[in-house]
This record gives C-alpha cells, sequence and structure tokens, in this order.
C-alpha cells in the first residue's frame, strides 16, 4: 500500500515511536490512523466500524501507557485493528484474517503488545484483574488497563469482575468505550442509564467543592452533607453504580478528542487503585456510511469506500441462518407460544424478521449467554415453546445452564446452533467444534445435524415438537442447496437415511459431511449413511450395516474426541459387534483464521482430502469415474 498519504503513520512500527511525537501531531496521527484503516479494510474486509470507532482512544492508550511492559487488554478485539497497526501489523493489516495474515482478534502468540487472547466478550476486566495482582505481587511498577465496550458490561462476567476488583483494591483502570452498540444495538437498563448522561464536569465541581466545605464541619453535618452528596451524584452521573462497586469514576469524556484523551490518561495512569474511565464514542467515526448504519460495517467483506457496500442484484440461494428465519417465522405463525431468542445476536442468527413481525415474542438478552439459556428453560416451565437462536461458540458460554437448568429437568427448549463447524475468517475463538462433545453426553437431549437447507427446516419442526430438549446444529453460509419444502414436516426421531448402497465399504456422514461422502462413496461404490440424528443414533441401522459391512467411516465436521463417530464405536461395543473403524472429523488441535475452503483442506474434511484419508486406510487405488471414461 502507497503510504505516501500517510506520512506520520509510516514512521510508527511500535509504539515507542509513537510515543516520540509530539502530543500537538496526535490529531493529525488519527486521521491518517483512521484513513489507513479504512482503505485497508476496504481491500481485505474484516471488522471495521469498532475500529474506526476507538483509533483516537487506541493512540492515546499507546501514547500514555509504556506498553507493553504496562498490560493493555482488549476486550471482544473488533475495536483492535488499530491497535495492530500500531504495534508492528501495519504492512500485513491488508491480509487480516487471511490464512497467512494476522487474526482478527488480540492473539498472544502473534505479538506481545496482545496481552490476552479474546474473540468472545466481557472477559477484560478479569484478565485485567489477574494481570494487575500479579504484578503487585511483585512488587514492580507496571500498569494495567483494560477496554471493554458497553455492550460487554451485559455479560455476567464483567460485573463479577469489578466487583471482585473493588474488594482487592488493584492498581487497574478500567476504559469503558460506550458507543452504544456491540453488533446489534445495545439493549438493558444498564445501556438506557449510559443513554441518559449529563456533562462530567459538573459533578466533578461539585464533589472537590463540598470536600473543601466537609472538612471544615461539624461530624453530624459531614454525615448529612455526605448522604446528600450520595443523592446529588445519583442524579448526576453513573458513576454512583461504580463507586459503589469500589471504583473511582471519571468522565464522561469525548472519546473522540485526542488531546482530551492524553490528559485524562496521564493523569489516571499516576492514580492508584480500582478506577474506571467512560469514553463516549461513536461506532464507524470518520466514514459517514458507516457511521448511518454500523451494523452494516461492523464487518464487511472487500468493498470500494467511495461506494459503500451494495447488495447483490442477482438472487441467492438462501444460507442455513435464512432458511432457520423463514422457519421461524412460519411456525410462529402457526404457534402463539413460540419465542425467539437471542444473546446480542440478531442479524447473525436471523432473528431480524422475527423482531419485526413479532416484537411481543423475540427476547434478546444482550451478551448474557447464561440467562438466555435458563430464561428458555423458564419460559418452557409455563408451557412455552422458546427457541433460543446461538453460536454453537457461544453456548459453550452457557454450559453449566445447559446441564442444570434445561437437561436435567427435561425442559423442551430448541437450541439452533448457527455457526456450527469451522466458520472461517473468525477463526478459533468462533469455530463451533465442539457441540457434538459436549452435548452427547447430557442426558434428554435430542442432537441433530441436517445434510442439507430441507432437512434443517425438517429437523428445526421436529425439534420444536419434542417434549424435551434438543439441537439443531447448521454451518454458516449456504448448503448444498436443496430447495426447502414449506411445509412444517417433522422427521421420525433417530431415524437414519442410506443415500447410497454399496459394498465392502459403509460411510456414515453426519451434516455437512454427507456431501463429501456421497462423492466419493459414489468412486469407491460404499454404502453411504446420512446419519441425521447424533442423539439418539439409529441404532437399528448401524447393526444393520455392521452386519453387511467389514469396514466403517464415520465423517462429522466436529473434534474425534468424544464426537458422534464415538457413539458410533459405543453403539457397536454395546451391540457386541468388532468391526474395522476410522473415524474422520477434527484434530485434537485448534484451527486458525482463513476462508472455510482452505480450514477444511487444511484438516482433511474437503472431498479431496476425504477421499485421500480413506484412500490411505483401505490401502488400494480408487478411479474416478472421470478419470475411467
Amino acid at each position: 500500500m502507497d503510504m505516501s498519504a500517510y506520512p506520520l503513520l509510516e514512521g510508527i512500527d511500535e509504539p515507542a515511536h509513537l510515543r516520540e511525537l509530539p502530543q500537538g501531531q496526535l490529531p493529525r496521527l488519527t486521521e491518517q490512523l483512521r484513513d489507513f484503516l479504512l482503505e485497508s479494510v476496504a481491500r481485505s474486509g474484516g471488522h471495521l466500524a469498532a475500529g474506526l470507532g476507538a483509533v483516537e482512544l487506541t493512540v492515546a492508550l499507546h501514547y500514555v501507557l509504556n506498553t507493553p511492559y504496562d498490560r493493555l487488554v482488549w476486550d471482544v478485539g473488533h475495536q483492535c485493528y488499530p491497535h495492530k497497526i500500531l504495534t508492528g501489523r501495519r504492512r500485513e493489516i491488508s491480509r487480516v484474517r487471511k490464512i497467512d495474515g494476522p487474526a482478527g482478534f488480540p492473539v498472544r502468540d502473534e505479538s506481545p503488545y496482545d496481552t490476552f487472547g479474546v474473540g468472545h466478550s466481557s472477559t477484560a476486566i478479569s484478565a485485567a484483574l489477574g494481570m494487575a495482582l500479579a504484578s503487585r505481587n511483585r512488587g514492580d511498577q507496571r500498569k494495567t488497563c483494560a477496554v471493554i465496550g458497553d455492550g460487554g458490561l451485559t455479560a455476567g462476567e464483567a460485573f463479577e469482575a469489578l466487583n471482585h476488583a473493588g474488594d482487592v483494591r488493584p492498581d487497574l483502570l478500567v476504559v469503558l468505550n460506550d458507543n452504544e452498540m456491540s453488533i446489534s444495538e445495545n439493549v438493558g437498563a444498564l445501556n438506557k442509564t449510559f443513554a441518559r448522561l449529563l456533562a462530567g464536569g459538573v459533578y466533578g465541581n461539585f464533589r472537590a467543592e463540598a470536600k473543601n466545605m466537609l472538612e471544615h464541619m461539624p461530624t453530624p453535618m459531614r454525615e448529612f452533607a455526605k448522604l446528600a452528596e450520595e443523592h446529588v451524584k445519583g442524579m448526576l452521573v453513573p458513576g454512583t453504580f461504580f463507586e459503589e462497586l469500589g471504583f473511582q469514576y471519571f468522565g464522561p469524556v469525548d472519546g473522540h478528542d485526542v488531546d482530551e484523551l492524553v490528559t485524562v490518561l496521564g493523569r489516571l495512569r499516576e492514580m492508584d487503585g480500582p478506577r474506571i474511565l467512560h469514553c463516549v464514542t461513536r461506532k464507524g467515526k470518520g466514514y459517514a456510511k458507516a457511521e448511518a448504519n454500523p451494523i452494516a460495517y461492523h464487518g464487511v467483506k472487500a468493498f470500494d469506500p467511495a461506494a459503500g457496500l451494495k447488495s447483490s442484484a442477482e438472487p441467492a440461494p438462501p444460507t442455513y441462518t435464512e432458511v432457520f428465519s423463514d422457519w421461524l417465522c412460519d411456525m410462529a405463525e402457526q404457534e402463539p407460544r413460540l419465542w425467539g431468542i437471542t444473546p446480542a445476536m440478531r442479524e447473525g442468527s436471523g432473528l431480524v424478521e422475527f423482531a419485526k413481525r413479532f416484537p411481543e415474542r423475540y427476547l434478546d438478552t444482550a451478551i448474557a449467554e447464561q440467562h438466555a439459556v435458563t430464561l428458555a428453560g423458564g419460559l418452557a416451565c409455563e408451557g412455552e415453546k422458546p427457541v433460543l437462536a446461538i453460536y454453537s461458540t457461544f453456548l459453550q458460554r452457557g454450559y453449566d445452564q445447559l446441564i442444570h437448568d434445561i437437561a436435567l429437568q427435561n425442559l423442551p427448549v430448541l437450541f439452533a446452533l448457527d455457526r456450527a463447524g469451522l466458520v472461517g475468517a473468525d477463526g478459533a475463538t468462533h469455530h463451533g467444534v465442539f457441540d457434538f462433545s459436549y452435548m452427547r453426553c447430557l442426558p434428554n437431549l435430542t442432537i441433530m445435524a441436517p445434510a442439507d437447507e430441507r432437512e434443517c427446516r425438517q429437523m428445526l419442526s421436529t425439534g420444536l415438537s419434542l417434549d424435551g430438549p434438543a439441537s439443531v446444529r447448521y454451518p454458516r453460509g449456504k448448503g448444498p442447496g436443496a430447495v426447502p419444502d414449506q411445509s412444517l414436516e417433522t422427521l421420525p426421531v433417530g431415524r437414519a437415511e442410506i443415500r447410497r448402497e454399496g459394498r465392502d465399504v459403509a460411510l456414515l456422514a453426519f451434516g455437512t459431511m454427507v456431501a463429501p461422502a456421497e462423492a466419493v462413496g459414489a468412486e469407491l461404490d460404499a454404502t453411504v449413511v446420512n446419519m441425521r440424528f447424533v442423539k439418539p443414533l439409529d441404532e437399528a441401522c448401524i447393526c444393520d450395516i455392521a452386519e453387511r459391512h467389514e469396514r466403517i467411516i464415520t465423517l462429522e465436521e466436529n473434534v474425534i474426541a468424544g464426537g458422534a463417530g464415538a457413539g458410533v464405536a459405543e453403539a457397536l461395543a454395546a451391540m457386541g459387534l468388532e468391526r474395522e473403524l476410522l473415524h474422520i472429523g477434527l484434530p485434537d488441535s485448534f484451527v486458525h483464521h482463513g476462508e472455510r475452503d482452505e480450514q477444511l483442506e487444511l484438516v482433511g474434511l474437503d472431498t479431496a482430502g476425504v477421499r485421500d484419508r480413506i484412500v490411505a486406510w483401505l490401502g488400494r487405488e480408487v478411479v474416478s469415474p472421470v478419470s475411467s471414461q
């Protein structure tokens, strides 16, 4: 990229270079950084609006803090691109989220400036608290700062960390980046409180004058005045809440005034104890199209900044998320007890249309997965039909609730697990590759994996019809292209489907692996089974297959350990049937960012990889139909 338009930025390969600049040049630097970020992400795709809104804050933090010695911990990481540009990754940022480029989130082994790996929200205060306590234990002078968005404060972990920090009182600064957004609009009472903010100087001046007056008052008057101060304080600023937790509250300040930020952060750096700085920012700042529509510009593909994002003129086959969205609205028309629930992922999980058409039955819990799961359980207790639309990776955060509040009580909650399997550019923090394993071990759960879009709709109807908990897991993006039937028909529970009859070898495929299994099965003249249900397994079908085939191969887009293939092995062992088994699935390692097709190829779950693995196991050559002609 031509850096002639960014002369100040070109000279910064690490924050130490930034700190050499006179403070008066920082506004100009932030302009260059914002323009460079826009140009880079427009070329590569990635997270945009959050980073645009955090430019001044990022510059000020690295200018004031002695990073990486001082610890700077980012929450979620959507806003970390300016941080990466300033910390030695400027030349690589145009390949962000590519298989050979930097990750879209902070990653510890990528840079010493990435002090804590993130991808899920609301972890920064907890991690920073641990770092601050370690620093105190060593007796060093290291400063620790956590940056968390207002959306991140809607999760329980953030409050748990604030509560603990206020008790143990470390040298910890928490910066609240308040832009009234997470990915969707923020919801909840806390967000409404921030929306009523008044100017921070009023309370600050009041408190300083009151303190001087109180020093000369008799004790009874001081106690009365202190009580009065608390009432006034509660009317003027949202700091009352944080101060009750043991934090000193400062702000709100303009998060786009880099001079003010440097001044305030400089003063706060010299203080001790837990303190919080409230910065008001605007997501998408500096790019009018992103400011006007921060949701659309949260994560983007490559685009022309002058033209902005364009919608495709040609109709495309529906994604699995769109199949779910259509089903949810169609089913809600027929079932007045149906509820749609999401933990802050309305757009990503396909609940936009449902929220418009059925607002009285739509619930956004904010970033609170644990609450969302138990909330659904409470609805189910009263005879309602809750559907929790949630990414597979985010349901992990509500696992205790899944066990105790849903499975143990056998409550009929339907989990629509989006982004199952490998998800592409978001990488290891967002892959949904453990749900077969962590759900299969739970009693009472019915677990389904559709082979195509039509089957996805049928399975959703099936899950909602059951008297206990059920899940339907489907991948990001499009499927094989099967047109969904508009009916709301169900499938027989625990019944597999034989897609192809062959000989010698049987391929038992789950969900997304049915398509490559069919392709390879045709070349091998193998039997191919669409297993459909991970739990309950179709044991009759497995027994029949085992009686007719000496070699059985299971295929799944889940980790092999404890996954669907392990369930098949357990079923065969219980039936006393010994067969040669090969389990094909994800390895016992984390898969990093890149395109989904690249990731599938990397782990051998694309058609070619599956073919090679099976051929090697069988120890024979395979002649494809094309080459035999």
